[in-house]
């Protein structure tokens, strides 16, 4: 563990945390699409816009996790830069066992307010019966999304990287091969799409407690998993939860303003939101890897915050958001060169592959910011300021998103709801770089 987070070259820890971290988050992004383009093979557009429609619901119920994976990796890295290896330990276990049993409630209760968590998502009366079945097996599933997810992050923060890209993997790839079967082969439409989701996250799950009980066996004091370490403290608590809450907030706040999006969208038409599934999709590619870098690199920044060692910190923090943009500008070019070819991979119809291509074109305009925008969001999480992160949060999907599609809809119709989203990362990102530079003026790192 040490020998990453004090790896001297800070490019080649970059790489070494960023990677694996990056490497997660494509295989999510495969997931996403195969279950996207196994539904397709419906012919249907009203199931991939079910699928579309239920994406907020399930980004919810890993925004739970978040409370507790984010928060706890913030906590954790801290605490391993201060060598506190007993207090880290408990912090782990204390995670663990509160996701579980906020999944157990996530359950219980989707499932007994299914219907109307249907319709506030937006269906219709096209659409209302596939996303029911969706909804139903991704709720079966909400204690294994959210240990799966959470163990990610928690797996990194005590140097586990290895670990935790494995299980991600693991996890992804069986809800792949599970997407073929209950899809393809069975016809399960969306219904066996979200059974398929739920079985890989139990399958990640199982690998997570495994890999605890054996580092537990081997004395590894950083990954306790035995009721008889749980034994949180107020404090413990709340330095959690205060740090956990704006990252989970990134999540519901993003779903939030996603339900207001589809429901603008669907005014267009099932097809339209077909349309934007898809665009929004491959758009996902260089938003995913920005979010697996910019985590990645998170418990370093903490472990540096924790031991003093501020120059190295910075200098992970600028050298992160330099690979982040040179990516999302490689991103920007393709999508825009080869936007149809990847619109036709998932779609038959030669007005609704326009239109994707179209939406992917615009969407892909803010890839370069998000470099920016996610790394700095990380570095408050890190250091533990829960009031710049959720400021940054709060903005980019509640004050700027959701008046921005209202007011770019009155202006521009369907191409001003698709436009929101770049035009409120470019003023995002300004607003991001100037609350960093205050940061640093003010020397409170």
């Amino acid at each position: 563990m040490t020998s990453v987070f004090e790896e001297k070259n800070i490019s080649k820890a970059i790489l070494r945390l960023g990677l694996p971290a990056m490497l997660g988050q494509l295989t999510t992004l495969i997931y996403n699409l195969a279950d996207t383009f196994f539904v397709s093979l419906t012919r249907e557009p009203a199931t991939i816009a079910a699928v579309t429609l239920c994406a907020p619901i399930l980004l919810i119920i890993m925004s739970i996790a978040c409370i507790f994976g984010m928060g706890g990796s913030s906590v954790i890295a801290r605490l391993l830069g201060e060598k506190k290896k007993k207090e880290a330990g408990t912090s782990m276990n204390f995670c663990v066992y509160a996701m579980t049993i906020s999944g157990v409630l996530t359950l219980i209760l989707g499932l007994a307010f299914l219907q109307p968590l249907a319709n506030i998502s937006g269906a219709d009366a096209d659409t209302i019966d596939h996303t029911c079945d969706y909804l139903r097996w991704i709720f079966a599933g909400a204690p294994f999304i959210m240990l799966a997810n959470g163990f990610v992050h928690l797996f990194r923060s005590v140097g586990l990287i290895k670990e935790g890209t494995i299980g991600l993997v693991l996890g992804n790839g069986i809800n792949i091969v599970l997407d073929y079967v209950f899809i393809a082969i069975l016809g399960w439409g969306t219904a066996g799409a979200a059974l398929a989701t739920s079985l890989g996250f139990a399958c990640a799950t199982l690998y997570y407690f495994v890999c605890m009980i054996r580092e537990e066996s081997k004395g590894n004091p950083l990954v306790p998993w035995t009721p008889k370490r749980f034994s949180p403290s107020a404090t413990m608590i709340r330095n959690v939860v205060s740090i956990g809450i704006p990252g989970a907030l990134i999540t519901v706040l993003m779903s939030v303003s996603n339900v207001v999006l589809n429901n603008y969208i669907s005014i267009y038409g099932s097809g339209a939101v077909a349309s934007y599934g898809i665009a929004y999709k491959l758009d996902m590619i260089p938003i995913l890897l920005s979010v697996g870098l910019s985590q990645g690199v998170a418990p370093l920044v903490g472990y540096c915050y924790g031991g003093n060692d501020k120059k190295r910190m910075w200098d992970v923090v600028k050298y992160t958001i330099l690979y982040g943009i040179l990516m999302g500008a490689i991103f920007t070019g393709v999508f825009m060169l080869f936007g149809k070819p990847l619109a036709a991979i998932f779609l038959q119809d030669n007005a609704l592959i326009q239109q994707t291509s179209h939406f992917l074109t615009i969407l892909c305009l803010s890839a370069p910011m998000l470099g920016v925008i996610n790394m700095i969001t990380n570095y408050f999480q890190a250091l533990g300021k829960a009031i710049q992160s959720l400021t940054i949060t709060v903005l980019r999907n509640a004050v700027l998103f959701i008046p921005g599609v209202i007011l770019l809809n009155s202006f521009w119709n369907l191409n001003g709801v698709i436009a929101a989203q770049p035009v409120v990362e470019t003023i995002l990102t300004i607003i991001c770089i100037l609350m960093y530079r205050r940061d640093l003026q003010t020397g409170n790192q």
